[in-house]
């Protein structure tokens, strides 16, 4: 006689599935992230892989794209320098080679040119008739440093946009 109920570990995995998906549905994740969703809703390992292997057979997971749209993402956006991109990344789980691979098309004059422009979008909102310029020195290099910027790079970029800005208003 056939059971008319699947077996509970059947039912387990279409339960893990059924959660993957609705994560994946609100915004793109890792495999180490939705495991760890997986495993904190109880769900064995077994269950776990096999549920994430059948998700990255179709391509709804791929560590490989999501770091490459975290990268162009965070970027534009916020500005972030490799270096803090990389380490939002790890956190994510992602591997350090597809970390690597992901920031592979980011060279230095592309971080220096961002960090260049966000200074100039800063400075053009800043009062620089009786300000200080240290304070708006210590307060751009604070900005890019928080973006992951080194503190040579900062230093020498904000010197600059600095000085450019107050030619530019002079004229």
């Amino acid at each position: 006689m056939l059971c008319p109920h699947p077996s509970t570990s059947e039912s387990r995995a279409e339960q893990a599935h059924a959660l993957c998906l609705r994560l994946l549905t609100a915004r793109s994740r890792t495999r180490a992230q939705l495991a760890g969703q997986l495993a904190k809703r109880g769900y064995p390992d077994d269950v776990a892989d096999a549920v994430l292997d059948r998700l990255a057979a179709v391509g709804l997971i791929n560590d490989a794209d999501f770091a490459e749209q975290w990268v162009q993402s965070r970027r534009v956006r916020t500005g972030k320098a490799n270096r803090v991109l990389a380490a939002e990344l790890k956190t994510r789980g992602v591997d350090a080679d597809v970390i690597a691979e992901a920031l592979d098309g980011v060279d230095a004059a592309d971080e220096r040119a961002r960090a260049e422009r966000l200074v100039a979008q800063k400075l053009r909102r800043e009062s620089l008739v009786d300000s200080d310029d240290n304070k708006v020195m210590r307060r751009l290099v604070g900005m890019l440093a928080r973006r992951g910027y080194s503190q040579s790079v900062a230093v020498a970029v904000v010197t600059e946009g600095l000085a450019a800005e107050r030619e530019r208003r002079r004229v």
